[in-house]
């Protein structure tokens, strides 16, 4: 009922020993807090709050237009609905050394497990268009010296994510993924690599944990969990998915209202309200009230 009993010291620490175990651990993208509780529901191990998601929410194209307030409001919304880690896209840490700092204070306040920040010159855009541009490497370095300076809790996962890949190729990126690491980066998202031998040589180069993004129509082939596996990768992020899902869903619906003038061919498809009253926990909500509000007004004559 309401939100998540687990405090975020320990969803930190509950990340922090899962990655320990060398297994992989699958990370959906939530695109509201109600994808959170199925999430969990589901047996998934982590929540991932992309900043794609949050950009198309506000009806606005991924190239750096969303603020640090809005993605810590979204982040603190999701993450306090689930028992789960959740790792959250901070892009360039929103400015400079002192703004990625505060970034990682105000994410941390949220209730994230974990963030990362890339290494794109802000204001940045979607890892997998073309076009791209990286800042020098002592500029991310400087990043990511500043977001592990400013956590308050140790437990938080300070991920370094580089871009360089698409730009410098492959050698660019373990190279930049080392300095990161020295850095003091926790983990390693490298983005855009193009099949699993890159993955593979950016395991053998570094030896903290490594993120793998399988999104839908980008520049990386969609490997299957054994597959990611079998590499060493450590987190696996469906950043954009179940919104595509829902959407996708949701174009059909009005396509269905114009061509035939109500929903009922599309019913079956529709979540029931008796499934949506469950993942609420509708119940749980009426005990409490039953519990609570046991006066009555009859002898109250005030």
């Amino acid at each position: 009922m309401l939100y998540s009993s687990v405090t975020p010291a320990d969803k930190r620490a509950k990340l922090r020993a899962a990655l320990a175990t060398g297994e992989l651990l699958r990370f959906p993208g939530a695109f509201n807090p109600l994808s959170a509780r199925l999430i969990a529901e589901k047996g998934l191990e982590g929540v991932y709050i992309s900043g794609a998601v949050i950009s198309a929410d506000l009806g606005l194209p991924d190239i750096g237009l969303t603020t640090l307030s809005e993605v810590a409001g979204r982040a603190a919304q999701i993450a306090r609905m689930t028992d789960l880690p959740a790792i959250v896209d901070a892009d360039t840490g929103f400015g400079e050394p002192m703004n990625v700092a505060r970034t990682v204070q105000q994410l941390e306040d949220a209730g994230v497990a974990g963030l990362h920040i890339e290494d794109q010159v802000n204001p940045k855009r979607c890892g997998h268009l073309d076009g791209k541009a990286v800042v020098d490497e002592d500029t991310a370095i400087k990043r990511i010296r500043a977001a592990v300076a400013a956590r308050r809790d140790p437990n938080l996962l300070i991920m370094a994510r580089t871009d360089i890949r698409a730009l410098d190729g492959l050698n660019s990126a373990i190279d930049r993924a080392k300095a990161l690491v020295d850095a003091g980066a926790d983990a390693i998202f490298p983005e855009a690599m193009v099949d699993l031998s890159e993955f593979e040589a950016m395991r053998a180069a570094v030896d903290v944990p490594l993120l793998a993004n399988m999104t839908e129509f980008g520049k990386s082939e969609l490997f299957s969990n054994r597959q990611l596996a079998d590499v060493g990768i450590n987190i696996v992020i469906y950043p954009v998915s179940l919104l595509r899902l829902a959407m996708g869903a949701a174009e059909r619906g009005l396509d269905t209202i114009l061509a035939e003038g109500s929903l009922t061919s599309r019913v079956p498809e529709m979540q029931t309200r008796a499934r949506l009253y469950e993942l609420l926990d509708y119940e749980s909500y009426g005990s409490f009230d039953d519990s609570v509000f046991t006066f009555t007004l009859d002898s109250n004559h005030g």
